[in-house]
């Protein structure tokens, strides 16, 4: 059984003073990199467009905006919701939104459609446990999560279910609404929304970067949470009450 990693609830600049940066930097890039790339890989396969992309492709059929467009609009009212969370953007919130995409085209570009079934299959798997492991890279870099991400985490820290069930419960509910919307959905679409909650439950606790709470937590800071979802023991002092909102762990889909 994989050996949880405390996600530690780090302020934008903690993010960046909690140590290991170069390390956690190169981390995030990678995955944000591999992310766009399985994106690529379940397009090319063809089965379906995963949770958000349902939901974002039913939206846009229904307002005077583009696909992107619709996105970015989303991706923005999502992180609206997280102030109540104690969720802060970092570095990776940023990143996310960049890299993702421009990594998705490359991808794109280097990957043929197929004809094949069998290998419609094959990127249909592969893209989505290369989606689990990008994932693992890039939010247990703990430089902060995209506006998605940052909804299951924060979810799982003010709850104390687990990643694998809050991600689980997430993606079902906008596929839903997508689906309600006239968004595509397809049997890739079914298999991405149960698959990827216990996927990113087995690798996060394998990829996520140890901080020194002491070091990077500070006083006042909020319960941490395990790569696992459950709130870990706070250690040191600092747990006073009264103390400002702190930041949920910065732990995805690097969803965009």
């Amino acid at each position: 059984m994989a050996r949880s990693a405390p996600l530690l609830p780090l302020t934008p600049l903690q993010q960046l003073t909690a140590g290991r940066l170069p390390r956690r930097v190169a981390q995030l890039l990678v995955g944000l990199v591999l992310y766009g790339v399985s994106m690529a890989m379940m397009i090319r396969g063809a089965f379906g467009l995963d949770p958000w992309d349902v939901f974002h492709a039913g939206l846009a059929d229904r307002v005077p905006l583009s696909f992107g467009e619709v996105t970015i609009a989303v991706g923005a009212l999502v992180l609206l919701l997280w102030w109540p969370l104690r969720q802060w953007p970092g570095l990776g919130t940023v990143a996310n939104v960049v890299v993702v995409g421009l990594a998705a085209d490359a991808g794109l570009s280097l990957l043929a459609q197929p004809e094949s079934l069998w290998v419609r299959v094959l990127l249909l798997v592969g893209g989505l446990v290369l989606n689990a492991v990008a994932g693992g890279l890039y939010i247990g870099s703990q430089l902060g999560p995209g506006p998605r991400d940052g909804l299951m985490t924060g979810l799982a820290r003010r709850t104390g279910w687990s990643i694998r069930l809050v991600r689980t419960l997430i993606e079902v509910s906008v596929l839903a609404v997508g689906w309600l919307l006239g968004g595509p959905v397809g049997v890739g679409t079914v298999v991405y929304a149960f698959g990827i909650g216990p996927l990113v439950q087995f690798f996060l606790p394998l990829l996520t970067v140890r901080l020194d709470p002491a070091r990077a937590g500070g006083p006042g800071a909020g319960p941490v949470v395990s790569a696992a979802g459950r709130r870990a023991p706070r250690r040191g002092r600092g747990a006073r009450t009264g103390t400002p909102p702190q930041p949920a762990p910065t732990t995805c889909s690097a969803d965009r």
